[in-house]
Order: C-alpha cells, then structure tokens, then sequence
C-alpha cells in the first residue's frame, strides 16, 4: 500500500507500505495514545497566557507551549509568523491574520494566498524556519524545535490536534489572542457553533441510527465516537460502526474488511480518495464489499482528505457534506 497526504498532523506528505496507516493519519493517532495514558488535564490556555515567558498549558487534546522571548509582540500582534500548521494557517486567515503570516509550511495548501515554503511541519527544521526571522512560530507538535526556537529567543506556540470541537474552538480563541484578531475569532466560532446546530438540528430523523463506515485509508483505519470527526458525525445521529473496534479508546481503531463487510454500513464516507486513490469502484471492487448496503445503495461518499484531516473552520463545510449526503 502507498499513499501520499494532506494534514492532521493529518497533514504531512509520505509514502507507507507494509499495511501501516499513512503518515497524514499517524502522527495524529500517535499524539491521542500518548495522552491517553495521562489524566487531569487542565483547560486550555488563557488570554492571560502571555507570549514572553515560558508557559505549558493542556486542553484534552494536547499540550500547547509558548515559548520564551524577551520582548513581547506589539498590541496588535506578531507581523512575521511562520505556520507549520495547516490548520492554524486556516484559522489564521479566516480571522484576518493572513496579511501577517509570512510563510507556512508545504501542506498548508488552503487558502490559495497562503505563502506556501517548502518547511516542513512534520520534520521542521530550526535553521530553516530562522531564515524567515519570524516573531512567531505556530506548530502542531513542538517536539523538534522548542530549545531551538528558545535559544534564538523566538516565539513558538504549539496546537495540537484537537480531540473535540470545544478543543478546536479554543485554539481559534487563542489564535485571535496571540495576533490581535481576538474580535474576529469570536466571530468565528458562533458562526462555527450556529452552523454546526444548524446541522444536527436539521438531520432528518430517517438517518438516526443509520451505520456507516469513515475510512482514513485503505488499510481500513477509522474513527470512533471518541475522535474529533467521530464525535461530530455522532451528533447527526449517526452510528459507527468503528466504535466496537476502539478497545483501547484512541478514536482511531483499524478494522479489517471482514468485520467491515460483517457491520453492513449503510453509509461509507472515504477520506482517502487524494492519498490512497480510493474510490466508489475500488471500493465496490474488494472481495465481499459488493454486497455492502452503502455499496448496492450507492451510499458511498468521497470526502475532501485535506479538509477531512482538518479541525479548523471548514469543519462545518465536511458535516454539511455528509449530513446531505445522508439525506
């Protein structure tokens, strides 16, 4: 199996083989089992979380971390920001911030006005990201970089995947914090929250219930109710079929395809169509699967992988996708 990718870190271009789940998809499941481990976890950070002292704070998704500068950015914000993020390179231009970003990472494909580099977020390399002489730097997973960026007294904020939309509502917060756009991310998130309501309140009550299958990649890795998109596709009323596989409460169990085909989904949304070239006639086309529901019924969904592998603000326009698509 090869397949190439877009973000989460869900986001980070590679090719896989030998059956294991493709690198858009494995740092993210490799982030959740982590902190799967550890309980207590604080809220996420304040407003109050300033960008010139050394301060780590979590949410239930992960840990965020500002890095030490010694002088803090003027009120209205950093003006040289570096995006290793493609979700925060989405929420960053959604409120207004874009004209202050001068570089983002090779998968920060969205918008189309985004300075795309060849940095990269997945393997990010310290003396690359200083060449653009940022005043701040936003990440996914901190790991590689923070003593690097510490030492040239560069501000470094990680946001790592979140695990709800309540995470993903925080991060946008403080994204309007850090940059000065705190009005505009406010903004953001009630239209965020408004659309979404309007979703689950409009789900005809004909699909309560209803299973189905989300696919990340053909070696048939899933989420459960406990993942960021689980969490919002149970919301419509909808039944997963990968929540009897997560034993260990990831969000993101492998399935094989017998117990797939076993399950019988009425629905099959595939979010690999881009990194693992899978479509309605591969899928109609894997021994057993022609006699799936969601297969005769032609109940299979093609999502957009990047904007799937994303927990910004085109998050409302995927549920919308799925909730007309089982309608």
């Amino acid at each position: 199996m090869q397949c190439g990718g877009a973000e989460f870190p869900l986001s980070y271009s590679s090719d896989l083989t030998g059956g294991k789940l493709t690198r858009k998809y494995a740092l993210l499941v490799g982030v959740v089992g982590a902190l799967s481990s550890f309980t207590g976890l604080a809220a996420c950070t304040s407003s109050k979380t300033a960008v010139t002292t050394t301060t780590t704070t979590t949410t239930a998704a992960a840990t965020t971390t500002l890095a030490t500068t010694t002088t803090a950015p003027a009120a209205k914000g950093p003006t040289k920001i570096v995006s290793l993020s493609p979700t925060a390179t989405e929420i960053l231009f959604a409120i207004g911030a874009g004209p202050q970003v001068i570089a983002v990472d090779d998968q920060s494909n969205y918008p189309a006005t985004a300075p795309i580099t060849d940095l990269s977020g997945y393997t990010p390399n310290v003396e690359a990201i200083a060449k653009y002489a940022p005043d701040l730097v936003i990440t996914q997973d901190d790991t590689a970089i923070k003593d690097g960026l510490a030492a040239l007294k560069i501000t470094l904020l990680s946001q790592p995947p979140a695990l709800t939309i309540d995470d993903s509502y925080k991060q946008i917060t403080e994204l309007g914090q850090v940059t000065g756009h705190a009005d505009e991310a406010k903004k953001l998130v009630d239209s965020m929250t408004a659309d979404l309501a309007a979703l689950y309140a409009s789900a005809p009550k004909s699909v309560v219930g209803a299973s189905f299958y989300y696919e990340l990649d053909n070696t048939y890795y899933s989420v459960s109710d406990k993942s960021f998109l689980g969490d919002l596709l149970a919301k419509l009323g909808l039944k997963n079929i990968a929540n009897e596989a997560d034993k260990q409460g990831t969000g993101y169990p492998q399935l094989s395809s017998e117990a797939v085909v076993a399950a019988n989904p009425k629905f099959i949304f595939l979010a690999d169509s881009k990194c693992c070239k899978q479509t309605a006639e591969t899928v109609a086309a894997r021994p057993g699967w022609a006699t799936i529901d969601a297969v005769t019924n032609k109940k299979i969904i093609i999502l957009d992988d990047d904007i799937a592998s994303r927990w910004g603000p085109r998050v409302v326009t995927l549920l919308k996708q799925v909730a007309d698509a089982t309608k």
